[in-house]
């Protein structure tokens, strides 16, 4: 008879809960580092009221005068790129990032810190006047819009179709796959040790990765004040001819971001144009329905569009719905294992612009389940709630 592997050569079992972009590339890496992997989430993947599904999220490195989300949107960046030629499908579109500012940019502002941040790491954004910008992006009010920038270097993904194809992944690569609920982190003796289904069943494991997006609080609710959830409305809309709002005249873009919120990108292939606004958002349940509860938001789009965008100013609506956001107090994400309990490792804390770092988010994530020094995990480390230094990360949601 053989004898029974070692406790060296044992491969340990990870528990990785939730499919989204932070619990498949965490899966997908402790997978490659070797660990036996189980993914489980409520339900189909991509889930309908996850926040990593949608027909399209935001590549960016513009970051105002955020040095850190600058450098590790360049290294996403560079791993989108990977990621289509191993995939052979360019699910990241490098159309580039429109920024516009009724203000110049030397005034203080998202806008302006952002052109300057890109210019000094080497990436020679392009400055544009109301005059290039009305020669080159003549959807827009270049009355209004007198400055802003065009960063070749960024662009857009095609979210539920990459998180389709990361879940095939993971099951063609052997991780274990459970479309179930998890009512509980098992916790004993300071450490965890697996996490427990809706229907009672345990999951046994030596270390858990908690990454539920808006379902994490309810897992653990000693979050509760770190993390709020936020819904954020989403507009789409059909113009007419969908032509003019397409890349290069139409490519994605931030419209006095900081400011009024708005951000969208290009005509989809059927023709939609998505329009997004960032801002408090409305204060919702892990479970509500993902549409905003009012008719305010489409008023709202009509009078922004009327003076930025004139000709969808009147574009029939397509449809709306809201993205709920896992928002930390800062909105700095949360990846870092949990002080209290040993084995258990919390990737969380979206925020509205965590979809972004998908080929990274792999290596920050088991980093933290090993313990590993990275610079990046100490600004997304366990920490106290107190007054956030900063909302530049939040400027541009998904």
């Amino acid at each position: 008879m053989g004898h029974p592997p070692s406790n060296s050569d044992r491969k340990e079992s990870v528990v990785v809960v939730g499919a989204g972009i932070f619990g498949l590339a965490g899966a997908l890496e402790l997978e490659r580092r070797g660990y036996g992997v189980t993914l489980v989430n409520a339900g189909p993947i991509p889930h309908a009221s996850a926040a990593s599904n949608d027909v399209s999220r935001m590549v960016r490195m513009d970051y105002g005068a955020d040095r850190l989300h600058c450098r590790l949107g360049s290294e996403a960046i560079s791993g989108w790129r990977r990621w289509n030629a191993r995939w052979g499908r360019d699910l990241y579109h490098q159309d580039g990032l429109l920024f516009l500012s009724s203000r110049p940019l030397e005034e203080e502002g998202f806008e302006g810190h952002s052109y300057r941040t890109l210019s000094e790491e080497g990436w020679s954004p392009e400055r544009l006047g109301s005059e290039e910008i009305a020669t080159r992006y003549p959807g827009w009010n270049a009355d209004y819009y007198i400055d802003g920038y065009f960063n070749q270097r960024g662009g857009w993904a095609e979210a539920t179709a990459v998180v389709s194809l990361l879940a095939g992944e993971a099951r063609a690569r052997g991780i274990c796959v459970k479309t179930e609920a998890v009512a509980e982190i098992a916790r004993g003796s300071g450490r965890v040790t697996g996490v427990i289904a809706a229907d009672g069943t345990e999951i046994r494991a030596d270390r858990v990765v908690a990454a539920a997006g808006v379902w994490t609080p309810s897992l653990l609710p000693e979050l509760d004040g770190f993390i709020r959830l936020s819904g954020q409305p989403l507009l789409y809309i059909r113009p007419a001819d969908p032509e003019p709002f397409r890349p290069p005249r139409f490519p994605p873009w931030g419209a006095d971001i900081a400011t009024t919120g708005w951000y969208g990108f290009p005509a989809n292939r059927e023709g939609i144009v998505k329009i997004g606004v960032h801002g408090p958002g409305y204060s919702v349940s892990p479970d509500a329905p993902r549409v905003p509860p009012g008719d305010e938001d489409e008023a709202r789009c009509r009078d922004f569009l009327s003076h930025s965008l004139p000709a969808l100013a009147d574009a029939p609506l397509h449809a709306v719905k809201m993205c709920v956001y896992t928002d930390t107090f800062d909105g700095d994400f949360l990846i870092s294992r949990h002080p209290g309990t040993e084995g258990l490792t919390v990737a969380s804390g979206g925020s509205g612009h965590g979809f972004k770092f998908g080929p990274v988010l792999g290596r920050l994530i088991a980093d933290a389940v090993e313990g590993i020094p990275n610079p990046y995990l100490d600004r997304y480390a366990w920490r106290s709630v107190g007054d956030p230094a900063t909302e530049a990360s939040r400027y541009v949601g998904e």
